[in-house]
């Protein structure tokens, strides 16, 4: 029994030894492993001379050029509507008869308002040519010295007042004409024909239907009358975008109805007041009104229509460019410019907003499986590239990927692995 405590002592001190050893080892190697320098791996491309064509994007619905909604002037009844959606009208063509009786009636009134002011008028001329007559006589009496003041005084008063009745009564005879006139006028409302040569794109009403004139607010909605030959996409575009845009420019347009299938356009009109959207909130919307006319629509777009339109803003020719990931942005104290030869490619810019402690874009190319930040000064962007005006002369290998890699992980130095097959093409970007 006693021989039996100096062995299980002997056990546990091994045990514990043990299990000390195996913590030592532990550390040991995590000391020694994280020593070692990280290596990136990351995909490069060889810098080349590119077309870049500058394009803005947005969507919107297709509508035609000229389209009128047409409401009534006058109220009333419709009694005829000789044409259905979807006919194809003629200027001055009958669209749509209101009940006109009462409004025929008032034309009547006022022409016979009309002839009794005339008839008004033809008495107060012979009373007028009769008392001017008398005073005519009295006045020369007068001055012979035949009638007393009384007598020309009156005969004056006479004549003035007969006058004044006449000129009163052209007034109203020229009252009764405009009235005459304007019922007229309410009644030929009563009418309503195509504005143009189009099609009715949409029709509101019904036969027997009360419609409201415009006299009352805005009046009835009665039909939309669209010229289908010329159609245009109204789009958005963002406050950031619409001054890259100018009329003229041409335009891609992709109508969802036809697929893949793009219809080439031609900016026309640019809007002057801005379009808000989640006005006072912080997801708030400014965009502008862009009208792109379609070149080749043909007679198969129809209004409303969704569409994509990708407007070519400019285009230059064999830029230096890189791929658009290639391109990040880092603070100028965690880069080491003042170790880096090419520090002297940025211009002013750039180094004024570095001493602002600005971020500024650079691109990692690789110097012999280092990283190397390279300041630049970039200009316009297609879909994957973008042009290069100063930093790059040309001949660097610049790194596109991953875009973790450039955007977080990569730092001015860094050790790094180009991925087999992921290189840039050299020899064909050399020839373009």
């Amino acid at each position: 029994m006693p021989s039996q405590a100096p062995k299980k002592s002997k056990k546990k001190k091994i045990i514990l030894f043990s299990i000390i050893g195996f913590i030592v080892f532990i550390l040991l190697f995590l000391i020694f492993t994280s020593s070692e320098e990280i290596i990136l791996s990351v995909q490069t491309e060889k810098v080349a001379k590119r077309d870049i064509t500058q394009v803005v994007t947005s969507t919107g619905k297709i509508k035609p050029v000229n389209q009128v909604v047409l409401r009534p002037e006058v109220s009333g009844e419709i009694v005829s509507l000789p044409i259905k959606e979807g006919d194809r009208v003629r200027k001055g063509q009958l669209l749509l008869q209101i009940k006109s009786d009462i409004y025929r009636a008032q034309v009547n009134k006022a022409a016979a308002n009309l002839e009794y002011s005339k008839a008004n008028l033809k008495i107060r001329k012979a009373e007028l040519d009769k008392i001017q007559k008398e005073y005519d006589r009295v006045k020369e009496l007068f001055e012979k010295g035949l009638a007393s003041n009384s007598e020309f005084e009156t005969a004056q008063a006479n004549f003035l007042s007969a006058e004044g009745m006449y000129e009163a009564q052209q007034s109203a005879v020229m009252q009764s004409e405009e009235s005459l006139r304007e019922a007229r006028e309410e009644l030929a409302k009563t009418t309503i024909r195509s504005p143009m040569d189009g099609v009715i794109t949409s029709l509101q009403v019904e036969p027997n239907e009360r419609v409201l004139g415009s006299n009352f607010s805005v009046g009835t909605e009665l039909m939309t009358v669209a010229n289908l030959d010329e159609m245009e996409a109204t789009i958005e575009v963002d406050e950031n975008d619409v001054v890259l845009i100018s009329i003229g420019d041409t335009a891609k347009i992709k109508i969802d109805a036809f697929g893949e299938l793009e219809f080439l356009g031609k900016v026309t009109e640019i809007g002057n007041s801005a379009i808000t959207s989640n006005l006072g909130t912080q997801d708030q919307v400014i965009n502008f009104e862009v009208k792109i006319l379609l070149l080749d629509a043909g007679d198969k777009v129809r209004p409303g229509m969704s569409c994509d339109a990708d407007i070519m803003t400019e285009t230059k020719p064999s830029v230096l460019s890189v791929p658009l990931q290639s391109v990040t942005a880092r603070m100028p104290d965690q880069l080491k410019f003042e170790n880096n030869k090419d520090t002297n490619k940025v211009d002013n810019q750039e180094n004024t907003e570095k001493k602002k402690n600005k971020p500024i874009e650079i691109v990692f190319i690789n110097k012999n499986g280092v990283a190397t930040a390279i300041p630049v000064v970039t200009g316009i962007s297609d879909d994957e590239y973008i042009e290069i005006v100063n930093g790059l002369d040309g001949t660097e290998e610049v790194i596109t990927g991953p875009y973790r890699s450039i955007s977080k992980e990569l730092e001015d130095g860094s050790k790094i692995s180009v991925q087999k097959g992921n290189k840039g093409k050299t020899d064909e970007n050399e020839e373009e």
